[in-house]
């Protein structure tokens, strides 16, 4: 790159600073000093000595020795979302970002603040965004945080009770919610993350009549939207949209003597184009998990405790989780045991790792179910107040994760390089991230 080391001279809001072009080139091109070089790299000169720029000269201090060292250091004096509001403005927001925390490892999560809601019962899903915001579903409102942790205008459903929600982007989030007999809506619906406007609601056809339906679990792929559904006659299964028209391409219906319709969990795997749909104890009285192939409309690989003994665990699985690098499903029950299926295999046999039981064969009085997550080769489960980190081979517990104040962990969820958790007793989340790395 052709960067110069002139010296530049800025008078931000009267206090003059100084620095180089190299300096304001760690901005990138998309930044407010971006614009003043050209093509080459070689600052643009309006033959004046100094830049004027009517802006807070505190944060352009911090902002600038940011751009020097890579460090972010933010005075008690200096608030902080006024520092954002300044980075958003000299487009350094994603340096700020980064500065704040670093890339994800459950390993070296740190606690960084709890957030206590707004709504009057406890939340029941929460979903990390995409840029390391959030949202939460209480009953049948969303409240919606950008990754300031600022509350966005919460999304309000009419009294319809959220089962699942999603992020298609850092701008939209999808809905799934219960039908209301003799209203004839529910499903889902496309919402704004940051004005909670209703975009687009999906419709369900049966027959070439459109139908009202209670979505459920959701899951996305590259530009498919696939969520469980559960109609009044023949619609129950799961149906697939287009994400960028919003129409309904396909639907896999329930075959009779199993469950898809009221599933608790749908992933999408994108190396064998097969989507895992579970339905978990105690929704249904037995355990239903499979694959389904929607080019050949085949279930491909299926579980169920069906017929197994009343003393066997995989009665009590709680949550399940395809590992495609490992070709398995990791399980879990509700004394956060680990099982894993061969998906390689036809028996389906749960082979059981007891290394963390550590219940004893008691729940507390308010018992929240296990949830798993995977993420970059880290397996994470939540028990209780807890969420512990398995990694290797052979899934060895290497960390946990423990905030006191909240009660047991209703769910959680990683994205933007966060990790959240929400809390069930109390309204309140936690918000854990990976301190950056040392600058040399």
């Amino acid at each position: 790159m052709g960067i110069q080391k002139d010296r530049v001279r800025f008078n931000v809001g009267g206090r003059i600073f100084e620095t180089t072009s190299t300096t304001l080139a760690n901005a990138g091109r998309n930044s407010f000093f971006g614009a003043m070089f050209d093509e080459n790299w070689t600052l643009q000169s309006d033959h004046s000595d100094e830049y004027f720029i009517d802006r807070n000269p505190d944060c352009f201090s911090i902002l600038l020795d940011l751009l020097r060292t890579g460090e972010l250091y933010i005075p008690p004096n200096i608030p902080e979302k006024l520092l954002y509001r300044e980075a958003l403005f000299y487009g350094l927001l994603d340096h700020v970002r980064s500065a704040k925390w670093g890339q994800f490892d459950g390993n070296r999560l740190r606690y960084s603040e709890s957030i206590a809601g707004q709504a009057p019962g406890d939340g029941t899903v929460i979903r990390a965004g995409p840029d390391g915001g959030c949202c939460v579903a209480h009953g049948s409102m969303v409240h919606v945080y950008d990754w300031m942790l600022e509350e966005h205008a919460p999304i309000t459903l009419d009294y319809q009770r959220v089962n699942d929600v999603g992020w298609i982007d850092s701008e939209n989030i999808l809905i799934s919610v219960c039908e209301r007999l003799g209203r004839g809506d529910g499903g889902m619906g496309l919402f704004s993350s940051s004005t909670g406007e209703l975009r687009y609601k999906f419709p369900v056809t049966h027959e070439n009549q459109v139908k009202s339906f209670t979505a459920g679990a959701l899951s996305f792929s590259d530009y498919k939207i696939f969520s469980s559904c559960k109609g009044r006659s023949n619609e129950y299964g799961i149906g697939v949209w287009d994400q960028v028209t919003g129409k309904q391409i396909d639907f896999f219906y329930e075959p009779l003597g199993w469950s898809l319709g009221e599933a608790d969990k749908l992933q999408w795997l994108h190396g064998s184009n097969c989507l895992l749909v579970a339905t978990l104890f105690p929704r249904k009285d037995n355990c239903y998990i499979s694959l389904l192939d929607f080019r050949d409309k085949k279930m491909v690989w299926s579980w169920s405790d069906i017929g197994a003994p009343i003393t066997v665990d995989e009665k009590r699985v709680r949550d399940a989780i395809a590992m495609e690098e490992n070709s398995s499903i990791c399980v879990v029950n509700e004394y956060e045991d680990l099982g894993f299926m061969d998906l390689r295999s036809s028996a389906g046999s749960i082979r059981w790792s007891s290394r963390s039981r550590l219940m004893k064969g008691k729940m507390p009085d308010e018992p929240c179910y296990p949830k798993l997550a995977l993420h970059e080769g880290q397996l994470f489960s939540s028990m209780n107040d807890c969420i512990s980190v398995f990694c290797g081979p052979d899934w060895v517990l290497t960390s946990r994760l423990r905030q006191s104040y909240g009660g047991s962990i209703c769910d959680f969820s990683i994205g933007g390089d966060r990790l959240f958790a929400l809390h069930s007793e109390e309204n309140v989340f936690d918000i854990w991230e990976t301190p950056p790395p040392p600058v040399i």
